[in-house]
This record gives C-alpha cells, structure tokens and sequence, in this order.
C-alpha cells in the first residue's frame, strides 16, 4: 500500500489474570479497505476491537487508530471511529428515526447539519419506509442496517463491526456486505470480525486469529495459495459422517474434515493426486458408502483454515 495505513497495531496485548486474550498483534489497515478477522468463537477478535475502539486498555504493545494513539487518547478515538459491537445496542421502544436523531446528537449533530446526515444514512441503509417504525418491530437485517447508519452519522474514518450479521438471514447478510463495499469504496476503512467463512471472502484482506494469534493474513486468494501444490481430495456423499469415517484412517490422506455435504481431505506427503483419488475410492466402496466419484479439489478458505487454526468451531 502507497497510502499510510489508517489503523496501526503493533505488539497489542491483552491479558486477564493468567488469560492472554490477545498476543502481540501487529497488523496494518488501510483507506479504503475492508479487513476481516476470521476466527473462532474465543479467539480474542472482540477484545482487540474493543481495545482499537478505545474501550479497554492494552496490557502491552499499542495501536494508532485514525491518527490517533489508543492508548494515549482513547476518548479522541472514540470521536473518531464507528462501532457497531456484537450486541444489539438501540432503542427497541423508540421509532428508527428517534435512534437516529438520538445517535446524531450525541455525536455533536444538530439543525441542517444533522438532517443532512440523517437523509444520507437513511439512503444508504436503505430504511426511508421504515422510520416510523418502532425498532422492536424490525426484522434482524433491517435493525443490522439501522445500527450500521447510527454508527456512521458523524462521518469515521474508520469503522468497527463486530460480527455485524449475527441472527441475520444470507439474503440479508448479503445486502449487508453490499452496504459494506460500498462504505470502502467511498475511502472508509471498515474492520469487522466474523466466524463464517463465507462473510471473510467479501473483504480485501483476511486475517486468521486463534488463541489471541494471528496465525496468518493475506487477501483471500493469497491465503488459499497457501495450499498450493497440495492434493486436495473432495467427495460428495448423502451421509458425509459415514464417509468420514472411512476415510479417516486411510494412510494415504493427512487429514480428513467434513465439507459441506461430503468431505475434504488432504493426501499425506508424497502421495500423488492418482494415488489419493484411487485410495479415496476403494476405501469408500469397501465401506458401502454411497458417494460421487472423488475428484481433485482446490483449495477454499475453509481448507486453509481448518490446515492453520483446527478444530476449533468455525461456522462455514
């Protein structure tokens, strides 16, 4: 990146007692950009945003957010970024324009000033027919939108959103991400933690956290090159479990994970594509698993995934 990054965490550290939540990070992100962290439920991501928000002091390492030292200056940056945390924070009793209004004077808004960014986030969330309603009334996307505009009335430079489409449906997480894009596309940079895979491969960069680590980062076509050169074996089966368990201990294959409706392997070190797919098969047929024939598979973000961080619980 030519540009300075907009967000810069070196060395950041949290620990609660003999907890370390989150180890030495030290990541940048840029104007424009959109970068996930990928990782499992416990992995440290909500820490480490709420630590770049301002919320929670850093044992150790530090981070500038927007030009400003988080550490040094944590109501500044507050001043300076949008958050929207995991947790559902408006006023389910009040009309979605009264959040609003409420979320704008709080942030200094008022008269033309204030209309004018309240027209603007009401276009963008697409929400002009629903102002008069009462928030507890909102479908789960529709109040996702609603609580993405409160957080982007004052213009950030930055925005946080922390597992932004939890409880809401794909087609909604769809329009949601679309939102998203559009907000980089206009120079914000947004920084947004997710455990679906799925959610990771709309950002510019991923970067894959477990136990408080980054484990890896990189756009998402970066990451699965990770992977390259290694025989992947995909297998599509109306009783996935069953073939797994042919398989697993197969010893031409490394690894073994339930994919979807089928599985994923990977065959061991020095195994030849023909060799896997051959072995896959047989294996398949002296158990009398019904599948597809195997086939030689590339890799996805899931295979990178479940190959640097495990078993841990990860949604796909």
């Amino acid at each position: 990146m030519s540009s300075p990054p907009t967000v810069e965490v070196r060395q950041l550290t949290r620990r609660f007692g003999n907890l370390v939540a989150v180890d030495a990070l030290t990541f940048d992100a840029y104007r424009g950009e959109i970068l996930g962290f990928l990782g499992p439920n416990g992995a440290g991501k909500s820490t480490a945003i709420r630590m770049l928000c301002g919320l929670l002091a850093p044992t150790s390492g530090g981070a500038r957010v927007a030009g400003v030292d988080v550490v040094a200056q944590p109501d500044e940056v507050k001043r300076r970024i949008g958050y929207m945390s995991q947790r559902f924070s408006l006023y389910g009793e009040l009309r979605v324009s009264d959040n609003l209004e409420l979320y704008g004077a709080l942030y200094g808004l008022h008269g033309s000033r204030l209309q004018e960014r309240l027209d603007w986030a009401i276009s963008l969330t697409k929400l002009s027919d629903r102002v008069g309603a009462r928030v507890d009334e909102l479908a789960g996307g529709f109040r996702q939108r609603l609580a993405l505009a409160c957080a982007l009335l004052h213009e950030p430079e930055v925005v946080f959103l922390d597992e932004p489409t939890g409880g809401v449906d794909p087609v909604m997480r769809r329009a949601f991400f679309q939102l998203i894009d559009d907000l980089a596309a206009g120079g914000i940079t947004v920084l947004l933690t997710t455990h679906f895979l799925d959610e990771a491969e709309y950002c510019h960069r991923v970067a894959i956290i477990s136990r408080g680590r980054l484990v890896a980062a990189g756009t998402p076509t970066a990451l699965k090159e990770l992977l390259a050169g290694q025989v992947l074996v995909d297998v599509r089966s109306d009783r996935p479990g069953a073939a797994l368990t042919a398989l697993a201990s197969l010893p031409e294959l490394a690894q073994v994970e339930l994919f979807g409706a089928g599985v994923h392997a990977r065959a061991a070190t020095g195994v030849s594509e023909t060799q896997a797919l051959m072995a896959t098969a047989d294996a398949l047929h002296r158990a009398g698993v019904p599948s597809s024939p195997p086939a030689a598979a590339l890799p996805t973000l899931e295979d990178v995934f479940l190959d640097l961080v495990g078993h841990e619980e990860v949604s796909p």
